[in-house]
């Protein structure tokens, strides 16, 4: 059986894109933190040492008052960050363009910091409902010092993280930081790839087979192609002898209308079958950087646009973006024997290479560089440093598409 971890990878990258998974596990930590040592402060003597005195608050009124002005006070303070969080990324997206909302969203000193924040509130909370004083059914006074003792010290990371979260936000919508992220994660990525490399490097198109049926498969809902797994896709073309041509590439928009794929067989496939190729497509609303290494390039040259557009007119943000940009195709160069196409046995797709990079690249952002000169002046400088390098590989290829740019 063929498995589905183009959909698989798409939901870990939504988690880990997403701002509630840290928190909302934080928050499930202090519930069971806080059963624990509740029953840590019933059966005292299984710990090897006792609460120091000056510590211990006999009296219920006041260790009910202590946990009710912590979890006040945090989850003001909460507030108050959240309400931070939304100012910067509406600042970033307004500044630096809507797509770079998902740098902020996945960033893990937000997300830490909020989720110890909102844990120390539960936690508190739920401490707070366990103290009670002796009743009239016959009930004790209950006080949990071990567990007044963990709720000050989480009171003290959060405390903590207050500070380190004031300190990062700035940071984060820190326009050198933003394209140094995007430049970091752009090398990576194409330094993974080449790493990965787990196919050939034979550039020719898979005959089809003999007396072949052509299916059209069309994808299950519309929207951009987050994620496909090749080589599953390769695996089931293989054992049934088959021959897939891909039409549209990780990150292209498709619609319910119009094939995403086409399966050359030897007979009609039926729709089990067209629902396992289907579940090797993960479709999303939005682009993601899983497989998508274009997209960090975009996110580039959309930062190159708006740095230099009249109403914001940067040239030294552009500047920078095109720095990491050379630095991400560099890397496509020379990294490892560079950057290559990668065929998988029986499927037809277009691989990711140079050229492509140089278009999303170099040639887009050619158009908003060519009216301010010292942009300009770094653009030209980025083509010469990379050709020199081209030249120096022997990539011929390279030398050639890079000598062909229309200069701006």
């Amino acid at each position: 059986m063929y498995g589905s971890r183009a959909n698989i990878r798409q939901m870990i990258e939504a988690v880990r894109a997403s701002y509630w998974f840290i928190p909302a596990t934080l928050v499930l930590l202090s519930i069971g933190m806080s059963e624990l040592t509740q029953w840590i402060d019933r059966n005292p003597d299984i710990m090897p040492f006792d609460v120091a005195q000056s510590m211990i608050n006999t009296k219920a009124d006041g260790a009910r008052s202590t946990m009710a002005v912590i979890a006040q006070s945090i989850i003001g303070v909460t507030g108050v960050m959240f309400s931070i969080t939304m100012v910067a990324v509406s600042f970033a997206s307004g500044q630096f363009g809507p797509r770079l909302i998902g740098n902020f969203m996945r960033d893990r000193g937000n997300q830490w910091s909020l989720g110890v924040l909102i844990a120390t509130f539960v936690y508190s909370l739920l401490i707070l409902g366990a103290i009670h004083n002796e009743g009239s059914n016959g009930a004790e006074t209950f006080v949990p010092q071990y567990s007044i003792l963990v709720a000050l010290t989480m009171t003290l990371l959060s405390v903590a993280m207050l500070i380190y979260y004031v300190h990062h936000v700035p940071e984060t919508i820190n326009v050198s930081n933003i394209s140094a992220t995007l430049g970091k994660r752009f090398s990576e990525d194409i330094r993974i790839q080449i790493d990965r490399d787990p196919g050939s490097h034979d550039t020719g198109r898979h005959p089809r087979p003999h007396h072949s049926v052509s299916t059209p498969i069309k994808p299950a809902a519309s929207g951009y192609v987050q994620n496909m797994d090749f080589g599953t896709l390769s695996t089931m073309a293989k054992d049934n002898d088959w021959t897939i041509d891909i039409g549209s590439d990780v990150g292209g928009f498709v619609n319910l209308h119009h094939p995403i794929c086409i399966v050359h067989s030897g007979e009609e496939l039926d729709e089990d079958t067209i629902a396992r190729v289907q579940s090797n497509m993960a479709i999303g609303d939005q682009r993601s950087e899983t497989q998508d290494v274009i997209f960090l390039v975009d996110q580039l040259v959309e930062m190159i646009g708006r740095a230099l557009s009249p109403g914001i007119n940067d040239p030294f943000t552009a500047i920078n973006c095109l720095n990491w940009l050379e630095a991400g195709l560099s890397d496509a160069l020379n990294y490892n024997g560079g950057l290559h196409p990668v065929k998988f046995e029986r499927i037809n797709y277009r691989s990711l290479d140079f050229d492509q990079l140089v278009d999303s690249g170099l040639v887009a952002s050619a158009p908003y560089c060519r009216d301010d000169p010292l942009a300009r002046s770094r653009w030209r400088k980025c083509v010469d440093r990379l050709t020199v390098l081209a030249e120096e590989a022997g990539n011929a290829p390279a030398l050639e598409r890079l000598g062909g740019l229309e200069r701006p």
